[in-house]
């Protein structure tokens, strides 16, 4: 079964109901969907396809199979004809930008058409949110007030910008370890060639089919414990692959360190009339990512159970 792949564009039209509840399925039953025609320019998604490809290319390629810990690992392992698996480690070209870091100095263009792409995926993000606020029946503007701690803009938007070259023995290394996202909403520019990542659904996984310039969306931690449950966040992996150098560029709306998570309190009553109780601790994002950093291959149950008697 293919994950849900969602036509952003009749949010707006007559099929406004039927496309809310197609985003609901996919927030509930899936934690991952796709969006085909969500507003970003195909001019611009094949600038920043130009733009991540060169400078993969240019300034990181080389220094990946010369030097990096994957490469050399796995070359100790063939070496000695070793039928192991690299478990704890990830055959991925990765780096993160945020708007006051420092950006890739080689690359023609790069700034500039990274950061005209992550104000177009902020703007997204932010309207996704507004979404599953109204989809949950809670106050408009509610996650978003949530991730930054009250009004303001203190929320935490990176991208994380990640190749995955062609390994010669996909079967002794992972592209990328089976886990959830710590954060809320992670928006996936992904490779429309090369694929390889995979969405655990119902004990199967399932392949995220590549499709050309759609924006993939999948639900964090942190709007799991919003939703009080109701949303999952869901488990996923990059699959190594023998031919292809697959690309693919996350972007995610995150809370703030200092931000206040908890279920919200509209769903906790309205799920617990005779309890009020929710499914999940109140804790400071900060604190959820110490922990999270520890355990981000593992189940998630004990992160929330961890940052509960922090």
């Amino acid at each position: 079964m293919p994950i849900p792949v969602i036509d952003f564009s009749k949010l707006n039209g007559e099929e406004r109901a039927k496309t809310m509840a197609e985003i609901a399925n996919g927030c509930e039953e899936w934690g991952f969907f796709q969006l085909v025609n969500h507003g970003i320019p195909v001019e611009l998604l094949e600038r920043v396809k130009k733009v991540t490809s060169e400078c993969y290319k240019f300034e990181r390629e080389e220094e990946f199979f010369k030097n990096s810990t994957p490469v050399k690992l796995l070359k100790e392992l063939v070496d000695k004809k070793s039928e192991e698996k690299l478990e704890n480690i990830d055959w991925e070209d990765v780096f993160l930008l945020a708007d006051d870091n420092e950006w890739p100095p080689k690359t023609p263009g790069f700034k500039e058409t990274m950061m005209e792409y992550r104000a177009e995926l902020k703007k997204l993000s932010e309207k996704l949110m507004e979404i599953m606020d109204e989809n949950l029946g809670i106050p408009k503007g509610y996650i978003k007030k949530a991730f930054n701690g009250g009004e303001g803009d203190q929320a935490f938007f990176g991208t994380k910008v990640s190749h995955y070259p062609p390994c010669s023995h996909p079967e002794m290394v992972n592209g990328l370890r089976a886990h959830t996202d710590a954060g809320g909403v992670i928006l996936l520019f992904q490779d429309d060639e090369v694929g390889g990542l995979e969405v655990l659904k119902d004990g199967k996984w399932t392949d995220v089919q590549p499709i050309p310039n759609a924006i993939c969306i999948n639900t964090g931690d942190q709007i799991e414990v919003l939703s009080n449950g109701k949303y999952k966040s869901a488990w996923h992996r990059v699959q190594a692959m023998p031919n292809g150098t697959r690309r693919s560029i996350a972007s995610f709306y995150n809370p703030s360190y200092d931000a206040t998570i908890e279920p919200a309190t509209h769903l906790v009553k309205k799920e617990n009339k005779e309890f009020n109780q929710s499914s999940y601790p109140k804790f400071v994002f900060g604190d959820y990512m110490s922990v999270y950093t520890e355990q981000k291959f593992l189940a998630k149950e004990p992160r929330f159970q961890a940052v509960k008697a922090v």
